[in-house]
């Protein structure tokens, strides 16, 4: 097998951009990795040089311990499944899955047992003789799958597999996505736009903002310690609350409120304007929290109950924060900008709640703060303050 690795990789277009810049990180042999960004950001050009599909323009890249920069994709040791599937219309689910070894002139017992094997593995024994036109959404994606597995690759390289799927299918291709990885162990590096999706698949997440990479961690640690503004406010559903606040002494104070730091905290005594991040999950039914946290009170605007959780959506008494990296973010869809309370320029909120409590829009609630959990952010920058960051593992 082998894993990946990009040692100071760009790319640049003929017309001068720069679609990727100076990229470092590694996927180790059998490692899950994923690549998240919003569209644009050079994901899938990076996943296209890997595959050799597009040409490095400074930079190397390794596939194991070969340098495969100027190496022919199809002597890379690598498959490839894209959203759209690409099946073969007039063959049947059997013929698909086995092109590609008739191609490479594999002998045709080693073929046979090959497919039936995959077929297995895909539950797709019952369906060989199907054509494309006959199957599901999730059933071509399988097949899809089983066309790159059968190869026996190095390497798994995955452009937006999923994308075409309805939502619910979504969370049940990624299951199968999930603990098909369990079983193979092959090296897959895997691109999506959607950073829940990355969150539930990768084992390490990479997040890319205008072709340069942002930070490549796991899932918990780019929740819990973003490196920088775009990071937190892409990472997340809901999205982190931003709001512009100070340090004054022991406490911060942003908009109406003024909440005691967390014992601890190395921001204490820092006077300085910051932006103050607060997770959704931070915020909490005050009846259920703990007494010792500090209070708010919250009207709400907008109440969206999802069942098992509830998200309260309210105004505070800032002007709506908004930076080239939120809108970066935003325009990803990965967090909301306050776009319901669109009359309403302040600044929106959200708790995320324990569904069993029954808020309605207008009712005033109070909420315990956990400020233990309090991200703070460089103005100017963007770059993370204080000690919740954590050194990204590149």
């Amino acid at each position: 097998m082998g894993g990946v690795r990009l040692e100071q990789v760009s790319k640049v277009y003929p017309n001068g951009v720069r679609a990727v810049n100076t990229v470092d990180f590694e996927v180790a042999d059998g490692e899950f990795m994923v690549l998240v960004g919003p569209s644009g950001c050079g994901k899938s050009t990076i996943l296209r040089m890997v595959a050799g599909l597009e040409e490095v323009t400074e930079g190397q890249v390794f596939i194991g311990d070969d340098d495969v920069t100027d190496v022919p994709p199809r002597s890379r040791d690598i498959a490839m499944v894209f959203q759209n599937y690409a099946l073969y219309p007039h063959m049947t689910v059997k013929e698909n899955l086995g092109f590609g070894l008739k191609l490479h002139k594999t002998p045709k017992p080693e073929r046979e047992r090959r497919v039936a094997e995959v077929a297995r593995t895909l539950g797709l024994d019952q369906l060989l003789e199907r054509k494309p036109g006959q199957l599901s959404g999730g059933q071509r994606q399988r097949v899809a799958m089983g066309r790159a597995m059968v190869r026996e690759p190095r390497v798994f390289l995955m452009d937006e597999p999923l994308s075409n799927l309805d939502a619910k299918l979504r969370v049940s291709m990624r299951a199968e996505l999930a603990r098909l990885h369990a079983r193979l162990k092959v090296t897959t590096l895997y691109v999506t736009h959607d950073q829940v999706e990355a969150m539930t698949l990768g084992q390490r997440v990479a997040v890319l903002r205008d072709g340069i990479l942002q930070q490549v961690d796991t899932p918990h640690n780019l929740f819990h310690h973003p490196a920088n503004l775009f990071v937190a406010a892409f990472i997340g559903s809901p999205a982190m609350n931003l709001v512009e606040g100070e340090i004054r002494g022991d406490h911060v104070a942003f908009a109406q409120f003024s909440l005691p730091l967390a014992a601890g905290s190395p921001m204490i005594g820092v006077d300085r304007s910051v932006v103050l991040g607060i997770r959704p999950s931070d915020l909490k039914v005050s009846a259920e929290a703990d007494p010792r946290l500090p209070r708010i009170s919250a009207t709400a605007t907008v109440v969206e109950e999802l069942g098992a959780e509830s998200h309260v959506i309210f105004a505070i008494d800032a002007p709506r924060f908004n930076t080239d990296a939120t809108r970066a973010a935003i325009d990803a869809d990965a967090g909301e900008d306050g776009t319901l309370l669109a009359d309403d320029q302040r600044a929106a909120f959200t708790a995320r709640i324990d569904g069993a409590h029954a808020v309605s829009a207008g009712d005033t609630i109070e909420l315990a703060v956990d400020t233990a959990g309090f991200h703070f952010f460089e103005p100017a920058t963007g770059e993370v303050l204080g000690a919740r960051s954590l050194q990204s593992s590149v």
